[in-house]
């Protein structure tokens, strides 16, 4: 009966209550209503009078210029409360709104076509709560709502579900408690750099405040659903004129993934390139002003217990932290990514097995990040074969301290040129250098990096029975080792107490190329290219020195690695009874080594020297043919093979040669000449009061410039050619005096004086079907 009482009294007096709502709504706005037809629902909200408004529009004065509606709906449904209706009295108990579209545009200029409601006189406290018009209850269902800022390029899209909320007032104050659920098409604060939740479905219920005091609208939710992560978010957005400030207070525990896909796209883009596998603790606190321009302040902090990090340069497990994101880590330097930085503190993890302690870690400048750090290391040196993916180099045993302060670039979040001042300690190492076939065992190094350079201290090195005791200095370390690792030179200062010197030929070899398939640089082959490029100059200092059946002592020499050359220079040592200067260079040629080498060798004794050299090759005379001490200066080139053998007849170069002190013992060329011409003579034990050479050297000839013999048997003077295999073509004077005697004569005047005297014999050594005979005659001018 009532709800019909109301029906005939709204068709009696529809039009006024019409005039009535549509004076009332005019009176407050700066726009144009517009309802297309209204409608009284029978019975709905019995006892409040239910008014239905149809194909409502609502535009601001501009709506000409910038075209956007506020309020386009299909339905507008008014719940009002009758009592205060009858007392001539809009008091509306419940709006509902269907199917509408709400479009909040705020122009650059300021201007906003939510403006359009004009301010309220001010009325008296006592009569206000009287006469002031409220609505207890919203509901909002298929309702696309959009706020367009253009002042700070914010852009808030939602398709809403359904929204429900009831309010309860308190003076001016109100709170109410507001379910919603709707699609999140943008919640971009920086229309530049994209949407946070985008197409998520958000879903829960907000506590919503309104304080008159301070016009602060303050919003709490707990376990709200935004597509399948929960979260609990504090709020406040104030609404005062000329403050448009807000914050919001995000937190969760999430994975990183679903946490990734709720950021905007500058950041996603990034932090998809990572990963946790487990949930993290995640706190995100926004605060900005809805009228700048720009991000607003966002500080993310992540907790992270135990979970496993994939990073673009590997994977980090047992990894824990505390991280920080800020975009505004200069305060006053704008919320920008070249004012972003992330900071971890208590990082702990392994890295290819390797534990890793980073008290803190910051990366800074996100258009081009830099990392800057402290790390610290305690680990077993196996562990780094599992960075060596090339297998270019196996550890065996050893173990590793490090302590560090780092300097990274990272270009395309990749560690780039990574830069370290610090110390790392290196305990009984032992590995091979597969490339080179090259085994240590029981290393120990001590690393300290400077600005200025690397400091390589106290190495002991052990291989097979050599002990080798290293010091070192690279110098602009930190630079050359990525731009110009061909410039790097490393200064080694090395003691030997004992050393085979062919055990180290091996070092020298050309390692195999490779082509590398690794899309980016790696620290594994970063440090190979930097061994295989840089320079090695040595000092070295050694008791004894083994080569062949040379032993030597007190050497001393400076020795380059330059690629896979050896170049000695200013060396020396002792050996046979005298002493020998050298410079020389040895290189990889096929299996073998090539050298070049400048000797002066000074009263050695003659017969220990071809000894320890496999007399040069010679197979006509063996060293016990020999005694004296030699003197010689040679500029040579030839051949070694690995075991550091000369190859037969690859010798060329400059050789010439005196002993003093000389005797020549069963010498085969010259018995067969003293046989034949001498044969009352001793030939099988000369001594010599002079005995040089001057030769040139071509492999497996050697060209006699000159050869002087002055001898208790006889004097001879050669030149011509004596070949180690086929032509043999040497001419010889020979005196036939006895020159026993010449010895003893006072001056080398007196010695030249007799020399010639009496019958002189012109012979010719010759090769006859590779066995050299003697024949008469002098050598042939045109040979």
């Amino acid at each position: 009966m009532a709800s019909g009482a109301l029906s005939f009294y709204f068709n009696r007096n529809k039009t006024e209550i019409i005039a009535r709502i549509n004076t009332k709504i005019n009176e407050n706005i700066n726009g144009k209503f517009h309802v297309g037809d209204f409608q009284y629902k029978f019975l709905t909200g019995f006892p409040n009078f239910t008014l239905a408004l149809k194909d409502v529009e609502l535009k601001d004065n501009q709506w000409n210029t910038h075209k956007h509606t506020l309020l386009k709906a299909n339905e507008i449904e008014v719940r009002l409360n009758i009592w205060s209706l009858l007392q001539s009295e809009i008091n509306i108990h419940k709006i509902l709104i269907n199917e509408a579209q709400i479009y909040v545009y705020k122009a650059k200029n300021g201007y906003s076509n939510a403006n359009i409601f004009k301010p309220k006189k001010k009325k008296l406290s006592e009569t206000l709560s009287e006469t002031e018009t409220t609505v207890d209850q919203i509901d909002l269902n298929e309702v696309h709502f959009i706020v367009d800022n253009r002042i700070g390029h914010k852009l808030f899209d939602f398709d809403i579900a359904s929204l429900k909320s009831k309010v309860k007032y308190d003076d001016k104050n109100w709170q109410t408690n507001v379910f919603l659920k709707t699609n999140i098409k943008s919640l971009a604060f920086n229309t530049v750099h994209g949407s946070f939740a985008k197409e998520k479905i958000l879903e829960g219920t907000f506590a919503v405040s309104y304080g008159a005091e301070k016009d602060k609208i303050d919003v709490k939710t707990e376990n709200l659903k935004i597509g399948k992560d929960a979260f609990d978010i504090v709020a406040f957005f104030n609404l005062a004129k000329g403050n448009a400030l807000f914050g919001i207070n995000i937190s969760t525990s999430i994975l990183w993934q679903n946490a990734s896909n709720l950021l905007s796209a500058n950041i996603s883009s990034k932090l998809d390139r990572f990963n946790l596998k487990n949930e993290i603790d995640v706190n995100c606190d926004i605060k900005g002003d809805f009228n700048a321009e720009g991000d607003p302040r966002i500080v993310v902090q992540a907790e992270v217990h135990n979970n496993e990090l994939t990073i673009p340069d590997g994977l980090i497990t047992d990894c824990s932290f505390k991280g920080i994101f800020t975009n505004n880590f200069k305060p006053k330097a704008g919320f920008t990514d070249a004012n972003s930085a992330i900071i971890l503190t208590r990082f702990s993890g392994k890295y290819k097995n390797v534990p890793l302690k980073i008290p803190q870690l910051s990366i800074n400048n996100l258009d081009k990040p830099i990392a800057t750090g402290i790390v610290n290391s305690d680990f077993d040196i196996q562990n780094l074969n599992e960075e060596n993916t090339e297998k270019w180099i196996n550890f065996t045993d050893g173990h590793a301290t490090a302590n560090l302060k780092f300097q990274f670039d990272i270009v395309d979040l990749y560690i780039t040129k990574p830069r370290f001042i610090g110390n790392v300690n290196v305990q009984n190492a032992s590995f091979l250098f597969i490339p080179k076939n090259v085994n240590a065992e029981k290393i120990n190094v001590e690393l300290e990096f400077t600005q200025e350079a690397l400091l390589i201290k106290k190495i002991a090195y052990k291989h097979q029975k050599n002990t080798i005791f290293i010091e070192g200095r690279i110098d602009n370390f930190l630079n050359l080792y990525y731009d110009a690792p061909e410039k790097m030179v490393v200064n080694w200062d090395i003691y030997c107490p004992s050393l085979d010197i062919r055990q180290f030929l091996c070092i020298l070899a050309s390692s195999q190329k490779k082509k590398t398939t690794s899309k980016k640089p790696s620290v594994s082959n970063q440090l190979r290219t930097a061994i295989e490029k840089c320079i090695v100059d040595i000092s070295i200092k050694a008791d004894k020195i083994i080569y062949n059946k040379l032993t030597a002592t007190n050497t001393k020499a400076q020795i380059q690695m330059i690629d896979s050359r050896l170049v000695i220079k200013n060396g020396s040592l002792q050996t046979c009874g005298g002493s020998i200067s050298f410079s020389t260079t040895v290189s990889p040629k096929g299996k073998n080594f090539n050298f070049v080498s400048n000797a002066q060798v000074n009263q050695v004794d003659i017969a220990s020297f071809l000894k320890s050299f496999s007399n040069f090759g010679i197979t006509s005379f063996s060293p016990d043919n020999m005694r004296g001490k030699l003197s010689s200066s040679a500029n040579l080139t030839g051949l070694i093979n690995s075991s550091g053998e000369l190859i037969r007849n690859s010798a060329y170069g400059n050789l010439t040669f005196s002993v003093s002190q000389g005797a020549l013992l069963n010498f085969e060329p010259i018995m067969k000449v003293g046989k034949f011409a001498f044969p009352f003579r001793d030939v099988e034990n000369i001594t010599f009061s002079d005995l040089s050479g001057n030769f040139k050297l071509r492999g497996e000839q050697v060209d006699v410039n000159a050869l002087t013999i002055s001898s208790s048997v006889l004097n001879m003077d050669a030149t011509g050619v004596y070949s180690f295999g086929r032509g043999t073509n040497l001419a010889m004077t020979v005196p036939l005096r006895n020159s026993k005697d010449d010895a003893k004569l006072a001056t080398q005047a007196e010695r030249d004086a007799v020399r010639q005297r009496g019958i002189v014999l012109h012979l010719l050594a010759v090769d006859v079907d590779g066995k050299m005979k003697i024949k008469w005659g002098k050598k042939d001018k045109n040979n």
